[in-house]
């Protein structure tokens, strides 16, 4: 039984737990500690991936919490794994009371497995067999249309859709300069890249 100091602090712990586990549903376990009781410290757990029970002792971090009140309070994304194997992605957030103790930790658990499986599908689904046969479904230069508007947006930390109007005129005349508005669709490349009619393009670069 937790003491009544911290009750309210681990009520709404749990319905935090409660609230991610069935967010982040089916691949990520939410686990609540109870860290004034390190021999049954599990709280509650929210969707179990993991097998454990309600009541087994803290681990590793929640000792080490306990034994230092400036040890971090986040740890997130570490390498983890259940006990059959599974990889586990892992995040632990210690939480401590008025006095600057650790008395609770969120610890989210994230089964790896099935993102693997999604990577490996994905990974088959865009392999390209080598081939003599080579073929473009777009105009000459359009990658490099939109990697120049690129580069120029993300030097002034913004994107290619937000640029300033001055900042938009100055970037179709380097485009000008560099010859991608004299190539077959260029004008049309740049204008839909940006976000603007051609016409704007066209009104730019004068």
């Amino acid at each position: 039984m937790q003491p009544s100091a911290n009750q309210h602090l681990f009520t709404q712990l749990q319905l935090i737990a409660e609230g991610l586990g069935k967010t982040f549903a089916p691949f990520c376990e939410v686990v609540v500690h109870d860290l004034t009781h390190p021999k049954n410290a599990i709280l509650a757990i929210e969707n179990n991936l993991s097998g454990r029970n309600i009541g087994l002792p803290a681990t590793e971090l929640g000792l080490a919490r306990i034994q230092d009140p400036d040890y971090p309070a986040v740890i997130a994304n570490y390498a983890n794994q259940f006990a059959d194997g599974r990889k586990v992605k892992s995040t632990s957030i210690g939480i401590k009371n008025e006095a600057g103790d650790y008395v609770a930790a969120l610890c989210l658990n994230v089964d790896l497995t099935l993102f693997g499986g999604i990577q490996a599908a994905m990974a088959q689904f865009t392999a390209i067999e080598s081939s003599a046969v080579t073929e473009t479904l777009d105009a000459a230069y359009a990658d490099r249309i939109r990697q120049t508007i690129d580069d120029f947006a993300a030097a002034r930390a913004t994107t290619s859709r937000a640029l300033k109007p001055a900042d938009r005129k100055q970037l179709v005349q380097d485009i000008k300069r560099a010859g991608y508005l004299e190539i077959r669709r260029g004008a049309e490349i740049a204008a839909a890249h940006l976000g603007v009619s051609r016409a704007t393009v066209y009104n730019d670069a004068k």
